[in-house]
C-alpha cells in the first residue's frame, strides 16, 4: 500500500513523517522505529530520525510505503 504525504515545505523529517502518517503514535515511538532499523528510506535502512525527506522520497515501514509529494500544483512551482 502506498500513502502519499503532502508537504508544503521543502522537506519533512523522517520521525515527523512517521508520526504524521500514523505509523507511530508519538515522536518517541517514531524515534525507536528508526533507530531499530525498521524503516527504509528510498529502499535502504535509515537510522537517522532527522533525515530530511523531500518530494519524491519514499519511506517504508511494514507493508506501507509513504511517498512524499509536494502540495504545490504541478506546473505551479518555479525555481529561480
Amino acid at each position: 500500500m502506498t500513502q502519499y504525504i503532502q508537504i508544503d515545505t521543502e522537506f519533512i523529517r523522517l520521525a515527523d513523517l512517521l508520526k504524521y502518517a500514523g505509523a507511530a503514535e508519538t515522536g518517541g515511538q517514531a524515534k525507536l522505529l528508526v533507530q531499530d532499523g525498521q524503516v527504509l528510506v528510498n529502499g535502504e535502512v535509515c537510522t537517522m530520525r532527522g533525515k530530511k525527506l523531500r518530494p519524491g522520497d519514499r519511506a517504508s515501514y511494514r507493508d506501507t510505503v509513504y511517498e512524499v509529494v509536494s502540495a504545490a500544483l504541478d506546473g505551479d512551482e518555479h525555481h529561480s
